[in-house]
């Protein structure tokens, strides 16, 4: 008599990053579009969720444009099913890129595709699209669709917004195509599509300091597009801090020289607290804005002018402001520290903000490429529009914006076209 011996298998898969990755990776939906940014997780994502659908039995497949995407795919996919492989459950094709249960319809296969010519002679149970805005867009509409007929199957689109660099390789006939498919994701009102939205920043698996890097090297729309995933339906002229020139008024850090006077402005907050940090070339009156202060929550207000002394440690500082007109108490909190603080000037914020554009449009203003979270900002910040869709003279989610707020504060305190040049006794020179 022979006994059949049951062997158990674990198959590992990475965890979805919350909330964004997960929701994707588990939705019900039956047409899912997701508009990320560059090594935000998509197409692990979309591994981990095909995987899953695969050992349920279902039949996979995933088509991308280029064969980095697809090799990328094809590791993770290989990777997590490979001891069901070693047992032979399941027989890979590594030339061909699937998996399959022999004698079934069950199986996993990824290909690259940019149109309907590349995308035909499959069916599927469910269908990934990664970096869908650089593909045709007959490749879902005449061979995608019918693709999922025989078992009403479900569809994934997976694209970041297409940038200049992406319009010599696309080969889509209206390069909206997939953000128009988004925007009709979002009005879907019987739930059979679902649109996700998420940026680089969300992946929490990046290096912070590998992305301020390459922040460092983005024009504001590279970054909007690339990095935040925004289509370029908002014109760039919907900017709040358009005049900003980041080619020339971004600048490479250096060592601010001791005889140059030190500007503070911080936005209060107990979760959001934030300074900014600003010298002023007594020789031009060009303002550098050299450090910026975004402590984690908790911090106590002696706390908080413990690092404001030792960031501006031997240098004279003139100016410290904080907050606006009705935070008074939180001033003579800081000043009883040993830091007192004044209010702004100025008290509207739109007026504030018409001092700060005037500084950027004279140059009068310079950020070292360090502080990211500040150019980030700049680069993001929006008026809101009405309901019309039509630009507002209000801020879109200003309460974020707690750096930029230092800023205006700041600049709102100096009249653009009398800026004071104050003689120096010493120069300085720097590569811009």
């Amino acid at each position: 008599m022979t006994t059949a011996t049951k062997t158990k298998v674990q198959v590992y898969l990475p965890r979805p990053h919350k909330p964004y990755q997960e929701m994707f990776v588990d939705s019900t939906y039956k047409r899912i579009v997701v508009r990320a940014g560059r090594r935000g997780g998509k197409t692990v994502g979309v591994a981990i969720r095909n995987t899953k659908r695969f050992l349920q039995g279902r039949r996979q497949l995933y088509l991308t444009p280029t064969s980095e995407q697809l090799g990328k795919w094809w590791y993770e996919v290989t990777g997590a099913l490979d001891p069901l492989i070693r047992l032979g459950v399941f027989k890979k094709n590594e030339t061909e890129h699937f998996i399959e249960k022999p004698g079934t319809e069950q199986r996993i296969k990824g290909k690259t595709a940019w149109n309907a010519d590349t995308a035909r002679g499959d069916y599927a149970d469910d269908l990934t699209y990664d970096e869908y805005q650089l593909m045709n867009e007959d490749a879902w509409e005449i061979v995608g669709q019918p693709m999922l007929m025989d078992h009403n199957g479900d569809a994934v689109f997976i694209y970041t917004p297409p940038s200049l660099r992406s319009a010599g390789v696309s080969k889509a006939h209206d390069p909206r195509h997939a953000a128009k498919m988004f925007k009709h994701a979002q009005e879907d009102k019987i739930g059979l599509w679902q649109a996700i939205h998420f940026t680089s920043h969300d992946n929490p698996h990046i290096s912070r300091e590998a992305l301020q890097l390459v922040m460092e090297g983005m024009s504001k729309q590279s970054y909007r597009q690339e990095i935040l995933a925004e289509d370029d339906e908002i014109q760039l002229s919907w900017l709040v801090y358009r005049a900003f020139n980041e080619r020339t008024n971004k600048i490479d850090d250096f060592e601010i020289p001791k005889n140059w006077l030190v500007h503070t402005s911080s936005d209060f907050g107990p979760a959001n607290h934030a300074c900014l940090f600003v010298a002023q070339d007594p020789g031009t009156g060009n303002f550098y804005e050299f450090k910026e202060y975004l402590p984690e929550s908790g911090r106590s207000t002696a706390q908080h002018v413990e690092e404001y002394k030792s960031i501006t440690a031997g240098y004279n500082v003139i100016t410290r402001l904080g907050g606006n007109r009705d935070e008074e108490d939180a001033r003579q909190g800081y000043t009883s520290h040993g830091w007192p603080m004044s209010p702004p000037r100025i008290h509207k914020v739109n007026a504030q903000i018409d001092r700060e554009v005037g500084m950027m449009e004279l140059n009068k203003i310079f950020i070292f490429k360090s502080l990211y979270n500040r150019l980030g900002e700049i680069m993001n910040c929006l008026w809101a529009p009405d309901t019309e869709g039509k630009p507002t003279d209000k801020i879109k989610d200003e309460a974020k914006y707690h750096l930029s707020a230092c800023a205006r504060y700041l600049y709102c305190n100096f009249t653009p076209e009398t800026v004071v040049h104050i003689k120096s006794r010493t120069s300085h020179s720097m590569s811009m």
